[in-house]
């Protein structure tokens, strides 16, 4: 089953954060965070305008927001659902996991990959994966193990 479960995601406080599906009115809060995180490629605003409501509303899509009254939205996380013939169904794979440097080590990614875990469950995923060049230590004391290696090309003009 993919898709998009309604339970568990309406809205978790976790210490300084409360983490909830991302709406509409968050994207000039994920905006500068993705700008941030965006290593290999140069975001560009249009871009962004054009896929944020587009994630938003798909139906194998998760984006979440990590919120504090200080900063508003301090971290997110973008990930997807599909379905697969080597796990015998569908799986889950985390694009994006960005947390505001001012409020990193206090328990908001640990927060964010826990929901996106339960989304996981929720659509039935055998495993939830993701590539990371930064933050191996912080996968793994969560539980997740190196298990591949990420391979990528880039296809077309690189700005």
């Amino acid at each position: 089953m993919l898709g998009r479960p309604t339970g568990r995601l309406e809205r978790v406080e976790t210490g300084p954060a409360t983490i909830r599906r991302a709406e509409p009115s968050d994207a000039s809060g994920v905006w500068p965070l993705a700008r941030t995180f965006a290593t290999s490629f140069v975001l560009e605003r249009a871009a962004f305008d054009r896929s944020y409501p587009a994630l938003l509303a798909g139906a194998n899509s998760l984006v979440l927001v990590a919120t504090t009254p200080e900063l508003g939205v301090a971290g997110y996380l973008l990930a997807h659902a599909h379905t697969t013939f080597l796990a015998n169904g569908p799986v889950a794979w985390i694009e994006e996991v960005m947390v505001d440097q001012r409020i990193r080590r206090r328990g908001v990614g640990r927060a964010l990959i826990a929901e996106v875990e339960g989304w996981a469950r929720a659509t039935d995923a055998k495993y939830v994966a993701l590539a990371s060049r930064r933050a191996g230590p912080f996968y793994l004391a969560l539980g997740y193990e190196d298990s591949a290696v990420f391979f990528k090309k880039t296809l077309g003009e690189q700005v």
